[in-house]
């Protein structure tokens, strides 16, 4: 079995944010989040904002260092390479495009000269930086475009320029953070189409950030990021029909763990502490004052799991679980 290109173990993220007066406050933008991603593979990322998204990107793209735990592309380490490495690391293998135009393109330029300049940088330059802009204006569709400056080109046509863009090193890993973000639904779709499309042509693996909920519809597998970590997985399943639907999977964590989402944890009222079962079905978690009428619970085939604030393990093997239920039980833990 090949190895995951993408290797993400337990990666911890935190900045340390200065207020006016001096003080220092940390924030821990993620948090033992553990991923991998196969080679030639279309990931999608959602969360919402302040979710550690984009922070995951930075760290895969060699923009930020992680501050615990290991990040591996192509079996590199990023968080062990020096400065020269890193800046050789971004220049030659991966490629990035945003949201905002501003970070993709300068204006005054044309289509191909926007596409050149990145070839000029590393040293092609002349007919050979000339052809493999054209090369990459085909590879968008926009050789016909490629003398217009970007205020003559629509939305689509400016991202699909930061595309080719990003295509210009050649690159095995390309990271998109909310590539549609300003652009309409219709458009948005020719984006997507295009990078799809990339994706097998080139074998191009992508890891692309979205708030986009439909982004299920245009990728291999979406990942949502909560709190810092990996909370649960959308993968695509074969109906007995021949078509395919989506499914949503809690993800456990490297070291056991599964997120329950904050909504599950209002409904049903739970707080800090948990009484955990097994059944025929997997493992019934509910409140443990046993006030709540039947079916009030929610079950998952997971070993562990965390709630919030605070983790509760499932021990392996199913007299350890016992005991350690009996053990919670006599102790007659509260809400």
């Amino acid at each position: 079995m090949t190895e995951p290109l993408i290797i993400c173990e337990n990666l911890v993220k935190i900045y340390s944010l200065h207020q006016e007066g001096g003080a220092t406050v940390e924030v821990q933008a993620l948090q033992g989040l553990d991923l991998t991603v196969d080679d030639g593979e279309m990931l999608g990322i959602v969360g919402a904002s302040g979710s550690g998204k984009s922070t995951l990107l930075n760290v895969l793209g060699g923009l930020d260092r992680p501050t615990g735990g290991r990040a591996l592309v192509s079996k590199k380490d990023l968080g062990r390479m020096s400065e020269r490495a890193l800046d050789e690391y971004r220049r030659e293998q991966v490629g990035f495009v945003w949201q905002q135009g501003a970070r993709n393109l300068i204006p005054y330029l044309t289509a191909a000269e926007n596409i050149e300049l990145p070839l000029t940088l590393s040293g092609q330059v002349g007919r050979s930086a000339r052809a493999r802009a054209l090369e990459l204006l085909e590879l968008v569709d926009l050789r016909e475009r490629m003398g217009h400056r970007m205020e003559e080109l629509s939305g689509g046509e400016q991202q699909r320029v930061a595309i080719g863009i990003a295509l210009a090193n050649n690159p095995g890993l390309l990271l998109a953070d909310e590539p549609t973000g300003e652009l309409d639904t219709v458009t948005a779709q020719t984006v997507y189409d295009l990078l799809r499309d990339l994706n097998k042509r080139l074998g191009l693996t992508m890891v692309i950030v979205s708030h986009d909920p439909g982004i299920a519809r245009h990728v291999d597998r979406v990942v949502q990021v909560r709190d810092g970590k990996l909370a649960s997985e959308t993968v695509r399943v074969q109906r007995s029909d021949g078509g395919e639907h989506h499914v949503e999977l809690g993800v456990l964590d490297a070291a056991g763990r599964v997120q329950l989402p904050r909504e599950y944890l209002e409904q049903f009222d739970i707080k800090r502490r948990v009484l955990i079962e097994t059944t025929r079905e997997g493992i019934l978690i509910r409140k443990p004052d046993g006030s709540q009428h039947q079916g009030e619970h929610s079950s998952l085939s997971g070993g562990q799991v965390e709630v919030e604030e605070e983790a509760m393990q499932v021990p392996s093997g199913l007299s350890r679980f016992w005991e350690s239920v009996r053990s919670v039980m006599r102790k007659g833990i509260g809400r």
